[in-house]
């Protein structure tokens, strides 16, 4: 289902009793995931996102080195999401017979069929979903959160550079470059190009993080395999252990049962994807922005606060 589908499906599941796992990107906008959150501590819900990265022992090592300190003081975060290409034109159509187009759009504005717009390309359209930002950025700003120290929280500021294709239907950003900085000082920079994979740099050394390796450089030192970077650094000695899941959809059965609050719990991926909305509408606006975490709202800046939620087409409403 698009992405602009998700927090509707889910917030009609919470209220129907059940227990949710609903894939990245948890939301389409940011007050979706304030809803979401809301609506699943309402009704006591196990609620998982699926940035399944979360369930994978190279990002966890990670994290934990850095949340432990063993890159010297975090100063900098780099995550690598990818560019799209312009797309190409297609001829309307008629929907497919097994398709209810009207409903497929649901509360997106109305538009005329292509085949271009649904399946796997509905990600590089504005009305069903952002883009990169939160197609990839959803998996690798949620690992920079992780790593930060940040789940509940976000940045205060964020600046943004972004092109967009002239030449084709594709009218989500190609390339971005996005600066966030956090209250600690610490800065994210989310970019389009390079290699894919998020990379934490302190006063002392660096780890890169990627679904293919891990990669960890202290001084002249380095280590690029998952089982080398054990034998010199031992999790015996962290003071701080992250929350230890091994397959994403068995940690949500297993809370279903225990009633514990699961790896990507429902406020992380809030928390997460509002870093991508964040720097999407940084880029639209074409402006610094202020963000404050605690109240989820843009400082002194009523343009950008109603761009927070967009409006949906009838009969839909969240």
């Amino acid at each position: 289902m698009p992405d602009h589908w998700h927090a509707l499906i889910a917030h009609y599941a919470l209220e129907a009793g059940k227990d949710v796992y609903c894939e990245k990107p948890l939301t389409y906008t940011i007050d979706e995931g304030k809803k979401l959150v809301a609506a699943a501590r309402r009704y006591g819900a196990v609620f998982q996102t699926g940035s399944q990265q979360r369930s994978d022992r190279r990002f966890r090592l990670a994290c934990e080195l850095v949340r432990n300190g063993r890159i010297g003081a975090l100063q900098r975060v780099d995550t690598h999401i990818g560019d799209i290409d312009s797309g190409s034109w297609e001829a309307v159509t008629a929907p497919p017979p097994e398709l209810d187009w009207n409903f497929w759009l649901g509360p997106a504005p109305y538009a005329e069929y292509c085949k271009n717009r649904v399946h796997y390309q509905f990600r590089w359209f504005q009305d069903y979903s952002g883009g990169k930002m939160t197609d990839w950025g959803a998996h690798h700003n949620d690992i920079a959160q992780w790593g930060i120290g940040a789940d509940g929280d976000g940045p205060v500021n964020v600046e943004a550079t972004g092109t967009f294709h002239a030449d084709g239907p594709h009218d989500v950003p190609g390339t971005f470059d996005v600066k966030y900085t956090y209250a600690n000082g610490v800065e994210l920079h989310c970019h389009a190009l390079g290699e894919n994979g998020v990379k934490f740099t302190g006063a002392d050394g660096w780890v890169f993080v990627s679904r293919s390796r891990i990669e960890l450089q202290l001084g002249d030192k380095n280590w690029a395999d998952y089982d080398a970077i054990l034998k010199v650094v031992s999790r015996d000695d962290f003071a701080t252990r992250l929350y230890v899941s091994d397959h994403h959809h068995n940690n949500w059965l297993d809370c279903i049962h225990s009633r514990e609050r699961p790896v990507c719990d429902v406020e992380i991926g809030h928390r997460s994807v509002t870093v991508c909305h964040l720097g999407n509408l940084a880029i639209k606006l074409g402006r610094e922005l202020q963000w404050d975490p605690a109240a989820e709202e843009f400082v002194g800046d009523d343009e950008a606060n109603r761009l927070r939620s967009k409006p949906m087409r009838s009969p839909w409403q969240l």
